[in-house]
């Protein structure tokens, strides 16, 4: 029997305010988990129309265009297969695994993202992973951004995951990442208070905003500046979706390198041609959000003691560090 082949149809409506883009960059930006050489193969299959018509990846798109796209959906695997990928684990024992993820690592399978995942790589490690989630992600406390690398801690059984999530739940977990941030700072010490809701022109990213959205509370500290970036400490009060990036992105200091709040555009010496250079052949060292869960620190359920987690900066970005340090300044 022929396997069935599932599809989802999508159409968008392009507002009258739309700029003139390529419909391969727009689709790809609005197309959950799409990236710009999938939506040219989708185009190219003739499953995507504009206007009732077939077109080129090159099109582009105009105000008032009607979009229509139709997506065929591998099927989901029914159970999430082991897979023998190497794991950085900083602390286990019978109850929890507190592991070091890498940038470019998704945490758990996903639409489109069933394989190389944390969880694969758990289950081909242990047998024991509490099943409180949905089916795909055992174990699974917290994420990370798949380009955010860092600290996450796994539960082995569902009564150890529940007494965890508590403590996340409360924000009583310590947390503190490590950024390199567009710009210098006026103050040494900051806070960032603000609701965070989904962007109204890209569902795929969210937007501080003062009034709309989930509360949430990021509090930074200046550690190195550098001739156009600084290197931060931050932590968390609250953990909203890409609280972080949004928030730094949100008061003109974005994450060196994040392609989705502006860390990929030159921020600062864009009239410069020696500065333009500069920051192209550093950005290129960084393809990534510049940013990393470093410590980790928590409540044990069943030690009843509080346990505390540090890890060093992944080899990227001790590169970015490296080739700013010509010019800079330790704050003290």
């Amino acid at each position: 029997m022929a396997e069935l082949i599932r599809e989802k149809k999508l159409r968008f409506d392009i507002p009258s305010g739309q700029k003139k883009e390529r419909i391969d960059v727009y689709l790809s930006a609005h197309i959950e988990n799409a990236t710009r050489s999938k939506v040219q193969k989708l185009i190219e299959a003739k499953l995507v129309k504009v206007n009732g018509k077939f077109v080129k990846p090159s099109y582009k798109v105009l105000p008032d265009d009607i979009i229509e796209a139709v997506i065929p959906i591998s099927p989901r695997p029914e159970e999430t297969e082991p897979e023998d990928i190497p794991l950085n684990i900083v602390y286990e024992d019978e109850y929890l695994i507190v592991v070091n993820k890498p940038a470019g690592m998704v945490a758990h399978p996903a639409f489109s993202n069933y394989t190389g995942t944390l969880v694969n790589a758990l289950l081909h490690h242990t047998k024991y992973l509490s099943e409180l989630n949905e089916p795909g992600r055992p174990g699974i406390v917290h994420r990370l951004d798949k380009d955010t690398s860092g600290l996450l801690v796994v539960a082995k059984d569902d009564w150890t995951h529940a007494q965890l999530a508590k403590q996340f739940s409360k924000h009583t977990i310590e947390r503190e990442y490590w950024a390199i941030v567009w710009g210098k700072f006026k103050q040494r010490k900051g806070e960032i208070d603000t609701f965070i809701t989904r962007s109204k022109k890209d569902r795929k990213k969210f937007t501080a905003s003062s009034s709309e959205g989930k509360h949430a509370v990021t509090l930074y500290e200046v550690l190195e500046e550098y001739e156009f970036a600084s290197l931060l400490k931050i932590n968390l009060k609250t953990g909203r979706t890409h609280q972080i990036r949004v928030h730094l992105s949100s008061i003109n200091h974005p994450v060196f390198g994040d392609p989705t709040y502006g860390g990929r555009e030159i921020v600062y010496g864009a009239n410069l041609p020696k500065m333009v250079s500069r920051t192209k052949n550093l950005l290129d060292l960084m393809p990534r959000q510049a940013l990393h869960a470093k410590t980790l620190g928590f409540i044990h359920p069943h030690k009843k003691e509080f346990m505390r987690f540090d890890s060093e900066l992944p080899e990227d970005m001790l590169e970015l560090i490296k080739n700013l340090k010509g010019k800079t300044n330790p704050v003290s």
